[in-house]
């Protein structure tokens, strides 16, 4: 029984390894429109805190194209989420495991800590199980109470690959055009009333979706 534990621990990580090569080779193939992207480079480089909110379905280049930012990621604790999570930590992210449907109230306090304290902060806020572009709380209130600014992100590929799951998770093809359309800088103010927070769900939503049908708009 042993043995077959230790085999089938070491496929599985001999899996994991290839497919973070193969998701880092497949998104150096890309090439990338980023559209407004001043006023987070300018959050950046003014070490200033944040929220990054992108679809659950477009999120593979999304992660990849934020790699090198110091940004925290929030990954849900299913089995699928563990293979992200080690992608992620390869691309230098420090991860959170949580989710709105399994440890997610504690995990919005770690993020709360972390923009607070230690960095920015990269969320799907339709995730983990959707459904699919409804825009959940956690990222407006994680911005709220920690007082940084929220960013909105869609990602457009031209050529790709729609999976069969709830997200429809889009796989770009190699050597596709990727574009990500940028929103400004939204601040929610800390003692907004939960009204005006529950408007900033919507509106973000809406918005969130603008900017994905533009990002699409080749």
């Amino acid at each position: 029984m042993l043995v077959k534990e230790v085999k089938y621990g070491f496929l599985r990580s001999l899996a994991n390894v290839a497919l973070g090569k193969t998701v880092t080779a497949l998104c150096k193939t890309l090439r990338v429109e980023k559209v407004n992207e001043a006023p987070l480079l300018t959050l950046h480089a003014e070490n200033r805190n944040y929220v990054l909110a992108f679809w659950h379905g477009t999120m593979l280049y999304a992660w990849y194209a934020h790699s090198n930012m110091n940004v925290n990621a929030l990954i849900s604790r299913s089995k699928d989420g563990g293979l992200l999570a080690k992608i992620l930590e390869k691309w230098e992210y420090r991860v959170v495991r949580g989710s709105s449907s399994q440890g997610g109230k504690v995990a919005l306090g770690i993020l709360i800590d972390m923009l607070k304290y230690e960095g920015p902060v990269a969320i799907t806020p339709d995730g983990p199980r959707g459904p699919e572009f409804v825009f959940k709380p956690g990222a407006v209130v994680a911005a709220q109470r920690s007082a940084t600014p929220l960013v909105l992100a869609g990602v457009g590929y031209q050529k790709k690959t729609s999976l069969g799951s709830w997200d429809k998770f889009q796989i770009p093809r190699p050597f596709s055009k990727v574009k990500i359309v940028y929103s400004e800088p939204i601040i929610i103010p800390q003692d907004a009333a939960r009204q005006e927070v529950t408007e900033a769900i919507k509106n973000c939503g809406e918005l969130l979706n603008k900017l994905q049908a533009e990002a699409e708009a080749f």
